[in-house]
């Protein structure tokens, strides 16, 4: 998928050897993680999207909504946000579960997606 095509829904792993990986949204990044990131993304900088302000946003400091009735380009998808005030506000408008730290999201989480 190109992902240049939904810039609303970016998220982006940069190495501290200056390469980067794009991935179509947070789902995508996480299964990376989830997969192959292990030591590999411990030191690089992780950024998704804001779902308010489509702000790049640091990965490890949003928070995120599983199971929402906003779909991203791949289906069912992580909603990141800046702050747990604007997750409650979003669920309030589209639904989905509790609201996940970065380290919160799992293997089970992404299959709750598929």
């Amino acid at each position: 998928m190109f992902v240049a095509k939904y810039p609303n829904w970016i998220a982006t792993i940069a190495h501290t050897d200056g390469s980067h990986h794009f991935f179509d949204g947070p789902k995508d990044l996480f299964r990376y993680l989830l997969k192959e990131g292990g030591t590999a993304t411990r030191d690089a900088e992780i950024w998704v999207t804001d779902y308010y302000t489509t702000k790049p946003l640091k990965a490890r400091e949003a928070v995120y909504i599983a199971g929402s009735d906003v779909l991203g380009p791949m289906g069912a998808e992580l909603i990141p946000l800046a702050s747990t005030d604007l997750a409650e506000s979003f669920r309030t408008d589209h639904g989905g579960g509790e609201v996940l730290a970065f380290d919160d999201v799992d293997a089970d989480v992404l299959r709750s997606l598929d």
